[in-house]
């Protein structure tokens, strides 16, 4: 019976382990940026759509942004779209002179829907639009948002996505780590895969999209995470996502766990809507037209089932590790005791080596991580002869926040705080597989969960 238990779990180990290293691989190539020929001459014309439910918090800050970007005045209008509000989103949002949409509809509450909506309204009216830029009501818009989605459209695009930064990363330790995860995916899921030429992904604001295409393809996407099943009709098309890195907008994050639960629960309901619904076409097609990218969009909406593999990944490895006689295969068989530490470092470093690319973080800050890596070697040795784990257990942790302390005495206190959140940035990664599970359990539940905004960051602020 252990020779079977091994043999399966071999099997499953390496399978989920290879799934890791593509993602590893493919994140490395975002490491680095192709040199891009810019045209900055202003082609289209852009309608901007807000799609607001009760955002009188911070509607008029994106307003005001909107109303500032480096592009010609009469090449885009800005419409909120005012979604079933009982606040003052409306009024405020006529306050700045722009076009404002009221919509009721209980019984089809949504962004997907708002959106479907108010495409037949632009599509009807007399003044017609090159393409149609989506936004969330907390973003903020970077000045040249328009002049850089503008020239990424002119290399042929039809959609094209912008870099979704994050507009209070110190907030809490929740928005930290939601700036971190969008960080790192910025780098190493969009930039990565624009670089070898894929299709990149619809991140559900500051994104663009071609008005013939959308008239063509149809909106149609009401579920939870619209933009990922666009995305996917995109590519059963034949067409890609573009990718503006210098496109930014900046996103609100969640500030507490309990927002920030449902928020994901409710994004791995939908992708394991959308996984459900459009996974194996994208498969058959990938296979019948022999195009990886079309492959690699069908991996992308696994994520749901990909993070529950990991899951069950680690709790073989913790079983194996902590008990006698069970024979579970264990990818740390597969290498030396110091290449998988190695290996194990080098996952870990990749997200500081990112945010240090891209300015978050600082290079005093990277080389303390580099130090901190250490850990990996260090705190088995030093506990490899301790019989008592307890004692083990508080040598480790003695370690930790020895490395803890050194960087506030070294760095400063705002190093110190960023340092702590990077230890719980683990445990936000963690949450991802109970939410997950309740994603996957409950994907036929399609009731819209809106999000609530109580801070109001001006452009100037970020």
């Amino acid at each position: 019976m252990g020779k079977y238990i091994f043999t399966i779990t071999a099997f499953f180990q390496i399978f989920v382990f290879a799934i890791t290293c593509y993602y590893l691989a493919l994140g490395l190539i975002g490491l680095f940026r192709k040199k891009e020929n810019k045209n900055y001459e202003p082609k289209n014309k852009f309608a901007l759509l807000i799609a607001a439910h009760n955002e009188e918090v911070v509607i008029g800050s994106l307003i005001e942004s909107m109303l500032k970007l480096d592009y010609p005045k009469e090449m885009y209008d800005v419409f909120v779209i005012a979604d079933n509000c009982t606040d003052d989103t409306a009024k405020i949002s006529k306050g700045y002179g722009v076009n404002v949409c009221e919509r009721f509809a209980k019984d089809k509450r949504g962004k997907g829907y708002a959106l479907e909506w108010m495409f037949a309204k632009l599509f009807a009216m007399e003044k017609q639009y090159d393409a149609i830029a989506i936004f969330d009501a907390d973003n903020l818009v970077h000045k040249d948002f328009l002049k850089e989605i503008n020239s990424k459209m002119q290399e042929g695009y039809k959609v094209v996505q912008g870099y979704i930064d994050s507009k209070n990363p110190d907030d809490s330790w929740i928005a930290a780590a939601y700036s971190i995860a969008f960080w790192t995916q910025n780098r190493m899921f969009q930039l990565a895969r624009a670089n070898i030429g894929f299709s990149n992904q619809i991140g559900g604001t500051g994104f663009a999209i071609e008005t013939k295409t959308l008239k063509k393809l149809g909106w149609g996407a009401t579920c939870l995470t619209e933009d990922l099943e666009f995305s996917c009709k995109l590519v059963l098309n034949g067409e890609k996502v573009g990718w503006a890195h210098d496109a930014i907008i900046y996103d609100e994050k969640p500030l507490k766990l309990k927002q920030s639960w449902t928020q994901r629960k409710r994004w791995m309901q939908g992708f394991t809507d959308v996984a459900s619904r459009y996974f194996f076409k994208l498969v058959k097609k990938s296979i019948m037209e022999r195009k990886f990218y079309i492959f690699d969009c069908a991996l992308y909406v696994l994520q749901p089932f990909v993070t529950l593999l990991l899951g069950i990944s680690a709790v073989l490895t913790l079983i194996q590790a902590n008990t006698t006689g069970v024979n579970i295969f264990i990818i740390n068989y597969l290498f030396s005791d110091v290449g998988f530490k190695t290996f194990a470092a080098i996952q870990f470093l990749i997200t500081p080596l990112i945010l240090t690319i891209d300015k978050k973080i600082t290079k005093p800050f990277l080389v303390m991580m580099v130090l901190y890596s250490s850990n990996v070697f260090v705190v088995p040795y030093l506990t490899a002869n301790m019989d008592n784990w307890i004692i083990a257990w508080v040598s480790g942790l003695a370690y930790n926040l020895a490395f803890l302390i050194l960087t506030g005495i070294l760095l400063g206190k705002k190093e110190l705080i960023l340092f702590f959140r990077f230890w719980l940035y683990a445990l936000y990664t963690l949450t991802w597989i109970p939410i997950t599970i309740q994603g996957i359990l409950n994907k036929n539940n399609k009731e819209w969960s809106h999000t609530k905004h109580v801070r109001k960051i001006e452009i100037c602020d970020v």
